[in-house]
């Protein structure tokens, strides 16, 4: 096993890792739409939502992967009426489409509207 870390997205919050790689697969934490550079998140949906999807994106980078690798996401959006303008910006960046998994949860961290986790080949 080899962790992930990379200044390019937001350092963990908690007793975590950005991401770890295993048997020739990435797996990313859950990236919530921090700007790694300011520590600040966009306001609205479609800024959050692009922001998280850069923040997979560059921990997949640092491992040697990319989105066009993913295979498998897991979405948490705190308010469902969020789901088509998410849809939007999220398929802008996973083009090939991967297995998905998106659910509302009563709350995100710091009171956010979206997370994203990947698993995706090296």
């Amino acid at each position: 096993m080899q962790v992930i870390d990379t200044k390019n997205a937001p350092g963990a919050i908690g007793p975590y890792s950005q991401g770890f790689k295993v048997g020739g697969f990435v797996y990313t934490s859950g990236q919530i739409p921090v700007d790694p550079a300011t520590g600040n998140a966009p306001e609205g949906i479609v800024a959050q939502a692009e922001q998280s999807c850069k923040n997979v994106a560059a921990i997949l980078e640092a491992a040697g992967s990319s989105l066009d690798k993913v295979f498998k996401t897991t979405c948490f959006l705190a308010d469902m009426g969020d789901f088509a303008a998410f849809n939007e910006v999220y398929a802008k960046y996973f083009t090939s489409k991967p297995a998905r998994s998106c659910v509302a949860v009563k709350s995100l961290p710091k009171g956010l509207l979206c997370e994203i986790e990947a698993i995706a080949e090296q």
